[in-house]
């Protein structure tokens, strides 16, 4: 061969959309279809972004192939770039043809490096660079998988090993389990990170003591959603409670978590705990007045089978499922991220419970986006989240078990709003 290299520019068009917004499938197929041609993978680095795409690089002792894809359009664009004459990239080419169910394929080919035009130096490589190697002095290969979850403005990135350990496409969203190296097992919904094995602690012990312990003699607790099982585990270490009721509209959300999260999910099994699959919105129009003393709203972003639990049709069925002296507690977004459904909520429930019963805290969430999340705390009767609490209760219960975040200070501070968040809910 004349030249150093052979550079082919590819284009795959009508592939199949699930395929090319497959992270881990997609690069297993670039890996493969690298290894098939007879190349050495030293490295791959692949990122999938929500809610599509994916982009990625292998890159082989021969050079590299790189690809990004557009799922929605069917289309991937790769970069297959090869040195010597030991690696055929055709082979590459034929491989993800098939791989990614593609229609057609466009692909222009370049001879790179023309000898004829170059002259070649003679120099001590090993004054150059300092070649990684395993015992065997074959190179070093490294996988880096990344799952990104973003919007227009900003994204979150986590590194992961790689491999799916769940996924289903239930009747309401997709349902998947990674395995993240800096936060453990992490559960997303539709691309959505939903809680992760190492900071979970923060959302559920928030959501669920807070209400409680200023809450006179909570018996009786219903949580809407929270399939992981976070938040009922937190309420249930609280003896007073008799019952909860928890709701869940995804089956596939419980069975993910009891398999590949089990410390978060490991009350959804409680004698206490009375567990439904089904439409918490349907279940709260069909339930009866003053039922519950506590009703938590633990739900997904306001998109997908998360939407209905943002209106005010449901809210005002809260209110009246509640007891005279009852409590709502719901997430209620990122005043940062999303501020304009932040200050909706708020508005919202001030309509419902008034708004000097309509109290808003902060907690720090590092998988969620911007860090800070909210929570709002709605009275229906005289409870107030720092007036209304029995301390020798509370002390008896922090005394009783070791939590990882809520305790006498953080409860106080959560409601210390800074400035900005005041200017958004109007009490500046």
């Amino acid at each position: 061969m004349n030249a150093l290299g052979r550079h082919i520019i590819v284009e795959f068009y009508d592939c199949k959309p699930e395929l090319l917004n497959d992270v881990v499938y997609i690069e297993n197929s670039m890996v493969a279809s690298a290894e098939t041609a007879g190349a050495t993978v030293i490295n791959s680095t692949f990122h999938h972004f929500s809610p599509y795409g994916v982009s990625g690089v292998v890159v082989i002792q021969e050079s590299h192939l790189a690809i990004h894809t557009w799922p929605e359009y069917g289309y991937a664009a790769v970069d297959l770039f090869t040195c010597g004459q030991t690696v055929n990239p055709w082979v590459s080419y034929n491989f993800l043809k098939e791989a990614f169910g593609a229609g057609h394929g466009s692909t222009i080919e370049m001879r790179r490096g023309e000898k004829s035009l170059l002259a070649r130096n003679d120099f001590d490589i090993h004054k150059q660079r300092e070649e990684r190697q395993d015992d065997t002095g074959a190179p070093l290969k490294t996988k880096d998988i990344w799952f990104t979850e973003r919007n227009d403005n900003i994204a979150l990135s986590l590194k992961h090993s790689g491999e799916r350990l769940y996924e289903k496409e239930s009747d309401f969203q997709k349902v998947e389990i990674y395995n993240t190296h800096a936060y453990g097992n992490m559960l997303t919904l539709d691309g959505m990170v939903m809680t992760t094995e190492k900071d979970e602690y923060v959302y559920h012990e928030m959501i669920s003591h807070v209400a409680t312990l200023t809450h006179p003699n909570p018996k009786r607790a219903l949580v809407i959603g929270g399939g992981d099982g976070g938040t009922v585990r937190e309420l249930l270490k609280h003896d007073s409670y008799e019952e909860v009721v928890m709701v869940e509209i995804d089956e596939a959300v419980v069975e993910a978590s009891k398999e590949f999260l089990p410390e978060i999910a490991k009350s959804l099994d409680h004698p206490k705990l009375s567990l439904r699959i089904e439409d918490g919105i349907k279940f709260v129009k069909e339930t009866k007045d003053a039922a519950f003393d506590v009703v938590i709203v633990d739900s997904t972003d306001p998109v997908g089978p998360g939407e209905g639990l943002f209106t005010e049709a449901f809210y005002k069925d809260v209110y009246r499922i509640l007891k005279n002296d009852g409590i709502m507690v719901t997430q209620s977004e990122s005043p940062r991220f999303n501020q304009k459904v932040f200050k909706e909520i708020y508005d919202c429930y001030g309509t419902i419970y008034g708004k000097e019963n309509v109290h808003t805290y902060l907690v720090y969430i590092p998988t969620y986006p911007t860090g800070m999340w909210s929570f709002s705390y709605c009275a229906k009767g005289s409870a107030h989240p720092l007036n209304t609490i029995d301390e020798n209760r509370r002390e008896g219960f922090l005394a009783a078990n070791e939590l990882k975040y809520y305790n006498e200070q953080i409860h106080q501070a959560a409601f210390a709003l800074p400035n900005f968040v005041k200017g958004i809910l109007g009490k500046e």
